[in-house]
């Protein structure tokens, strides 16, 4: 799966789920219905999808003994400006839409990018409720005002009110509503009852660098994380005894609490189905809890923070992570990360036996901590989870940075990870 392609195409979370699910399909994985019986066999991969979430999971060659789960975390969803059910608003002879802030943005990065629009529509067919993905092949924009009626712009730095300077310029005035636009989208006769649609970067993700070392592109976060797992897990073989489970939840930079979120019910849902088909014929059903807390273990995939060149000092002095030093081991002791003194030693000897850099972060005492999805499925669960990631420049911002080597570096440990003798 092409990195860029895949970059380029999952301009919303429904598309990255295509797009993985496109891919897996093509691997030979299996589309799996939960609540319809289904024969689980040996050694073969399946996907299951819950709106924008995606989990993909191969059956162990030997479904006999208790089986462990080896399972990699990452998230489709990321910072946006969302279109509201009711955006359209006219001035100074222009058309222009109002968005509602998803996640947390750098809000002065959206100005004066070519903006492109997708999501989801949702319309009446037959008596129906039918579900359509689309991307208009039109471009928006939100316009900064010029330094010479701001001028103190330079000396005081650029104030974004999220309320009324994130409107998106759209059209000349014709009193054409943007949902008449959606309703072009459908079939014929077919009747616009809702949609999910979002604003996003239209520039192409480009290599960068004097020796193409970096890769600029929107939506890294966490769109790496999601093309590394699918890469390695695609290529991996069937494990002895353990199932193998990749897990694409969308949500997270919301706080991961919806049906689509790692705060819910869709991964041990999942992981209990393939438990109970594959020992149907068995005597004994071995507990979900019991396996989990065993010898399983969780990777929580996220990008995570490099230190700035000329912003040194807001990383922890000996915690500072390099750019292209490696993948990053995260640690906080108000546990808003998983990793903990066994994960992270399990993480250690994984990264030795792919030969790969490892580094560690831990955030200043002076400043807030973010989180990820493994501390939820590490609680929820109760499976031993480590989180890391590539490091990265410019997180949140709609044009982020990343190290190509970080990224290989990433897809190398998940092979290892994903084979029987790690």
């Amino acid at each position: 799966m092409d990195f860029f392609e895949f970059l380029d195409n999952s301009v919303t979370p429904a598309h990255t789920v295509a797009g993985l699910v496109s891919a897996f399909r093509a691997a030979g994985f299996r589309l799996y219905e939960p609540m319809i019986p289904a024969r689980i066999e040996p050694g073969k991969g399946y996907c299951i999808e819950r709106g924008s979430s995606l989990i993909a999971i191969r059956v162990p060659k030997n479904i006999d003994q208790f089986p462990g789960f080896r399972i990699a975390l990452a998230h489709t969803d990321f910072p946006a400006l969302k279109i509201t059910p009711h955006p359209d608003r006219i001035c100074c002879g222009v058309q222009t839409l109002h968005p509602e802030i998803y996640g947390s943005p750098i809000f002065t990065s959206w100005l004066d990018r070519d903006l492109g629009y997708a999501g989801v529509l949702a319309y009446a067919e037959d008596g129906n409720v039918q579900l359509k993905k689309f991307r208009g092949d039109k471009l928006f924009r939100i316009p900064q005002l010029a330094v010479h009626l701001n001028r103190g712009v330079n000396q005081d730095g650029l104030r974004v009110d999220p309320q009324t300077d994130l409107d998106a310029l759209w059209s000349v005035v014709t009193g054409e509503k943007f949902e008449e636009t959606l309703q072009d989208e459908l079939p014929e006769g077919a009747k616009l009852l809702d949609f999910d649609v979002q604003l996003f970067d239209a520039q192409k993700a480009a290599h960068g660098g004097m020796h193409d070392e970096w890769i600029y592109s929107g939506r890294l976060d966490n769109l790496s994380s999601c093309h590394a797992i699918a890469e390695a897990f695609i290529a991996a073989e069937p494990l002895e005894n353990d199932f193998a489970v990749a897990c694409f939840f969308n949500n997270e930079e919301v706080g991961s609490m919806t049906r689509e979120g790692a705060g819910g019910n869709f991964l041990k849902s999942v992981l209990e189905e393939f438990l109970h088909t594959s020992f149907r014929d068995s005597d004994r059903i071995p507990s979900i809890d019991a396996l989990l807390a065993s010898e399983s273990i969780a990777l929580s995939i996220d990008m995570a923070h490099a230190v700035h060149p000329n912003y040194p000092q807001k990383h922890e002095h000996n915690h500072a992570p390099l750019l292209g030093g490696g993948i990053v081991l995260k640690t906080n002791s108000q546990k808003r990360y998983a990793s903990d003194v066994y994960s992270n030693a399990r993480l250690k000897l994984l990264c030795e036996q792919a030969n790969i850099r490892c580094q560690t972060f831990v955030m200043r005492n002076d400043m807030p901590c973010g989180s990820t999805v493994g501390p939820t499925v590490s609680a929820s669960l109760g499976i031993p989870t480590v989180d890391i990631g590539e490091p990265m420049l410019s997180m949140h911002s709609i044009r982020e940075m990343t190290a190509a080597r970080d990224h290989a570096d990433m897809i190398s440990l998940l092979k290892v990870f994903y084979q029987d003798n790690a």
